[in-house]
């Protein structure tokens, strides 16, 4: 055999190995194994290193004149053009960050095509909104200002009212030293929108240790999670939140665009209805219909059980309370 002939051989079983790796690996995240049911803690079972999901870290340190001032903006209605909306109207931290409802009327009279994302750990995504087209809280809120569906209104002449009102000018001084303009205005602003993280949830104290954290059924819950694939999508400090995902891989049983950021599951119990367009009512049935749309599973009513039992662990802390589901 001469060496050219032999090279060519060579190389084409080099392609045939590639191809074999790469189709294991593909076929390995459609075809999914019974899981198997778990219990104990972490370290009897799975390294701390190897989960697919960390814990919610606290709050960034701020300036606490900054804080304050950025929470004052949070709910005042100068934000819109009426007068009648702050950003607290949709995203109610007093509950679950969310406003609970998807049939609210926008200021523009349409009805929003997209349910309210809560603002409750938005600052951990890699990108925000349904369709991930704003890359800091900053184009985010300033976008919201501008929509003539939400506050309807322009940075510039926030700034004007904020202006003319003295005791404004005097917090803005403190905390920045001059009256307010649009980068101290934003900065404020997402000063505190990025203090909204709600760590201290049960399933974040099992992942640092706690063993008691969990119950059997929520452990079992976790692991079927994982061995399901939902965590392929699912994971990392938010659990969601940092990649994009096609939507009705399998089944097109959920509507809407086919390419949307995956949402974080974070507080997921306590932010009904789900999905982008509000279409779900209950996490059982949001449950059921991404496995036949995503993973092309008909999950017996145990499996449903044991997830929404895990997901339920998913609630964490804001300001030392659990987080809440919406207002009636």
């Amino acid at each position: 055999m001469t060496r050219s002939r032999s090279l060519g051989l060579t190389a084409r079983i080099c392609r045939r190995l590639l191809w074999s790796v790469c189709a294991g690996a593909l076929l390995s995240s459609i075809v999914v194994a019974e899981p198997q049911l778990l219990s104990g803690p972490p370290q009897a079972w799975l390294a701390d290193d190897q989960e697919p999901i960390t814990p919610i870290p606290p709050p960034p340190r701020a300036d606490p004149l900054k804080l304050a001032l950025g929470e004052r903006l949070f709910s005042d209605v100068r934000l819109s053009a009426h007068g009648d909306l702050s950003c607290l109207s949709c995203h109610d931290i007093r509950t679950n960050g969310a406003n609970g409802r998807n049939s609210r009327t926008s200021q523009d009279g349409s009805t929003p095509s997209f349910d309210t994302l809560t603002i409750f750990n938005a600052a951990l995504n890699f990108r925000l909104a349904w369709d991930g087209r704003f890359r800091t809280l900053e184009s985010q809120a300033e976008a919201s200002l501008e929509n003539p569906a939400n506050m309807h209104t322009s940075t510039a002449e926030v700034i004007r009212k904020l202006n003319a009102d003295p005791g404004m000018i005097r917090q803005f001084d403190a905390a920045y030293g001059h009256a307010p303009d649009r980068e101290s205005f934003l900065d404020a602003l997402v000063t505190f929108e990025s203090s909204l993280l709600t760590p201290g949830s049960r399933f974040d104290r099992w992942l640092e240790g706690d063993a008691s954290a969990l119950t059997t059924t929520e452990l079992d819950g976790y692991r079927m999670f994982k061995s399901l694939g939902c965590s392929s999508c699912h994971q990392g400090v938010n659990v969601g939140g940092n990649l994009f995902g096609r939507l009705g891989v399998f089944r097109g049983s959920v509507s809407g665009p086919a390419r949307m950021r995956v949402p974080s599951l974070r507080n997921i119990a306590t932010t009904a209805p789900y999905f982008h367009d509000g279409s779900a009512a209950t996490l059982e049935g949001a449950v059921r219909r991404m496995a036949t749309a995503q993973l092309m599973r008909k999950l017996t009513d145990d499996q449903v059980t044991l997830l929404v039992a895990f997901l339920n662990t998913l609630t964490g802390n804001y300001r030392g309370n659990p987080v809440t589901g919406a207002m009636p």
